[in-house]
């Protein structure tokens, strides 16, 4: 009932920017926590950013300084800009988003993932 549609991934050379954006639809009452994840090849999947309902963030030590979450809220959106990209930042990243349904049902769902790739 709550569809996550992602953008913005792509190839990229070191030291550049990307920009990712995941707008949430359906049946949506309110948004709670967004964030985004990544998963490299061989690698468990990762919690890269993080954001809460009232705007709090957390980033994972190995993108801090470099990447910045946000959300709009009347859009349902939440995007993570990417920059200063280097080589091991490649890996397929996904959206999570957090919250209730109008019957008051919760939900916690993922995009279906994105492909960074960071190469010369």
């Amino acid at each position: 009932q709550v569809q996550l549609v992602e953008s913005g991934g792509g190839l990229v050379q070191p030291g550049g920017s990307l920009r990712l954006s995941c707008a949430a639809s359906g049946s949506i009452f309110s948004i709670n926590g967004m964030g985004w994840y990544r998963q490299a090849p061989g690698k468990q999947r990762e919690l890269v950013a993080a954001i809460t309902g009232g705007g709090s963030t957390t980033y994972a030590d190995s993108v801090k300084g470099r990447f910045t979450i946000s959300r709009d809220n009347a859009k349902n959106t939440v995007y993570v800009q990417m920059n200063s990209l280097k080589p091991e930042d490649t890996a397929v990243y996904y959206c999570n988003v957090k919250g209730t349904l109008g019957r008051g049902i919760k939900f916690d769902s993922w995009g279906q993932g994105t492909q960074v790739t960071v190469s010369s």
